[in-house]
């Protein structure tokens, strides 16, 4: 869990006030016994989650496809190529919709705006070092050229839902539960 209290008070007011928005169709599916709190959801988040993202062409038109999502501070941060339809998307229309799910245990659920961490160019986001060290660590320092070959996002979310029927079944991304032990061990990447 990288975040501080702050980012998790941000983060439990956001899920309560969009719960709170929602429609009465979503709110008896979603509701405070099939949910999570913010700490709970960082607890669960950890690792590479893979994310549907949902952009949209110049032409209006929907577009779905998969990206390595990381939940740091409270917020989904994701790559691509420099030079893929999303990048393009994104430059044009920064609005994203983005979904990650396990199965029927878990889905969060999140619609807002992208931030683009190092844009070709010009100046990264304040906190890109940080989060540039946390992806080398991650992915290895020599997986891509950082800076030429991907660009990084972090999405800025307006609206956020987390469907969790049974916490007991959650185990954190990165982990797999041992068969017959109903408990998590963490999944070698090696």
């Amino acid at each position: 869990m990288r975040e501080t209290p702050e980012e998790l008070e941000e983060l439990q007011a956001l899920l309560d006030s969009s719960l709170s928005r929602s429609t009465p169709h979503l709110r008896s599916i979603i509701n405070t016994e099939r949910t999570l709190t913010a700490k709970r959801l960082t607890q669960v988040l950890t690792g590479m989650c893979t994310l549907s993202l949902a952009t949209v062409t110049a032409k209006c038109e929907p577009r779905i496809s998969g990206a390595d999502g990381h939940f740091l501070h409270g917020k989904w941060h994701f790559g691509t190529a420099r030079g893929a339809a999303k990048a393009r998307h994104l430059a044009a229309r920064p609005a994203l919709s983005a979904a990650h799910m396990r199965g029927e245990d878990l889905g969060v659920f999140a619609h807002g705006t992208v931030e683009i961490l190092n844009p070709h160019g010009g100046e990264p986001a304040a906190d890109w070092p940080d989060l540039l060290s946390y992806f080398k660590d991650f992915y290895g320092e020599d997986a891509f050229d950082w800076d030429e070959e991907v660009v990084y996002y972090r999405l800025r979310p307006h609206w956020m839902t987390v469907y969790a029927p049974d916490d007991s079944k959650l185990a954190p991304a990165g982990s797999v539960l041992t068969w017959g032990t109903g408990r998590a061990r963490p999944l070698g990447r090696g």
